[in-house]
């Protein structure tokens, strides 16, 4: 069970928040679009990505939000739904992988659970990241799973979905409030942490 003790919990945000947040700005930039660069969000500094309320509600919750990376699809080379659809899934994407690693880590170094400390820090961060990646891909506006939704719709409703993001705040207190967005979570994340467990079984012979 995790403690409360802020030395843990507040790493794992940090680290989570941080990793979603710059690779969704290090892909748009990969894409051509330097406006995460010139606003300081190609960094792993946490400071640079913080939302305070966001990082309370995931904090106290389990589940929120960081500053958005700001985005210009103008400067894509290519197909600009295609860029969109990258950098919205780059963030959970990046929380699975990190979430994947601390697995491995802990099957491929077993004495990591005998210091009470780092376990628990690598657990909370393990936790936290699957967290993230799985809220952030709820098809909710402005969460990143909606521009990924965004993709598969044909452009005219696609449009008229992204018009919704102006009560995206809204929506989100909303499920909060109403309950649907834990009752959404809970499942959801414990499919994500049964599919890390399973490929870390299949690549390590242990698991988590």
């Amino acid at each position: 069970m995790l403690t409360d003790d802020l030395l843990v919990r507040i790493p794992a945000l940090l680290l989570a928040l941080t990793v979603h947040e710059a690779a969704h700005g290090l892909i748009a930039y990969r894409l051509g679009d330097p406006t995460a660069k010139e606003h300081g969000r190609l960094t792993l500094n946490p400071l640079a990505h913080l939302d305070p309320i966001g990082l309370l509600a995931l904090w106290l919750v389990g589940f929120g939000w960081a500053k958005p990376v700001p985005v210009n699809p103008l400067y894509f080379k290519g197909d600009r739904r295609r860029g969109m659809f990258l950098v919205g899934l780059a963030g959970p994407a990046a929380n699975f992988l990190l979430a994947l690693l601390f697995s491995l880590l802990f099957a491929a170094l077993p004495l990591l659970y005998q210091h009470q400390l780092v376990r628990e820090l690598m657990t909370a961060t393990f936790i936290y990241n699957v967290f993230l990646g799985v809220f952030n891909l709820l098809p909710f506006p402005p969460l990143d799973g909606s521009k990924v939704l965004a993709y598969f719709l044909p452009r005219n409703i696609a449009y008229s979905f992204s018009q919704l993001e102006q009560y995206g705040p809204l929506i989100l207190i909303l499920l909060i409030f109403s309950g649907i967005l834990p009752r959404l979570l809970q499942p959801l994340a414990a499919g994500a942490i049964g599919v890390i467990l399973a490929i870390t079984a299949i690549l390590t012979g242990r698991g988590l």
